[in-house]
């Protein structure tokens, strides 16, 4: 799986990358100025609508994505509350959720290459200054690509611990995983090394999870 779009093919699907990435820039900045909190609840509605209409599966793989913030939000929830602001907690949360389920449905209806011939195509006009845009495509593709990967691997370590010790890993397998980080990254920089600048996306991608 080289991106973390959806094999689940919807309507969005269609819709070109940048046409999405304009709208979700354009729902953030719009979220950013809702202060109200029963409008929040309802843009998370509409958001929630949006996974809906594609089926249950689809649905169920999208809002599983959201776990991924629960110590934010529990973070937040908690100085809110200590600081007896729990209104500005719970707005921030909720724009948070509708930023996160918005960008999520993007990722998961748009190809990688598509969102990275995007921003290659923003940044062209850049060229003339001698800075070249592919590397930054390939940077936000790395880190999409490997933020699933990364968290697969910190799972196995986390098993691997429970199954001889029955304490808690706490900060013991931090250590090991930046091991396994640092190993992925020089594997990365090799490729990089050996294609060049001329080296695209999907194939740096590609052979970096083999």
């Amino acid at each position: 799986m080289i991106s973390l779009s959806s094999p689940h093919k919807t309507p969005y699907h269609s819709y070109s990358a940048a046409l999405k990435l304009v709208l979700l820039c354009t729902v953030t900045v719009v979220l950013f100025s809702i202060e109200s909190i029963a409008i929040l609840l309802l843009v998370l509605f509409v958001s929630a609508s949006l996974y809906a209409l594609c089926g249950r599966l689809f649905f169920i793989a999208g809002f599983k994505q959201l776990f991924i913030l629960w110590p934010f939000v529990v973070i937040v929830l908690l100085w809110h509350v200590l600081t007896n602001t729990p209104a500005q907690g719970a707005t921030i949360i909720l724009r948070l959720l509708c930023a996160f389920t918005f960008a999520n449905l993007v990722t998961m209806t748009t190809r990688l290459t598509d969102m990275i011939q995007v921003i290659n195509t923003v940044l062209s006009p850049l060229r003339r200054y001698g800075f070249n845009p592919v590397w930054v495509g390939i940077a936000i593709g790395l880190v999409i690509r490997f933020t699933p990967v990364f968290r697969v691997k910190g799972a196995g370590l986390y098993q691997a611990w429970r199954a001889r010790s029955p304490s808690r890993p706490q900060l013991k397998i931090v250590q090991p995983f930046a091991g396994l980080v640092i190993d992925d990254a020089e594997q990365v920089a090799q490729a990089l090394r050996a294609r060049g600048a001329g080296v695209s996306v999907s194939e740096l991608l590609q052979s970096s999870s083999n």
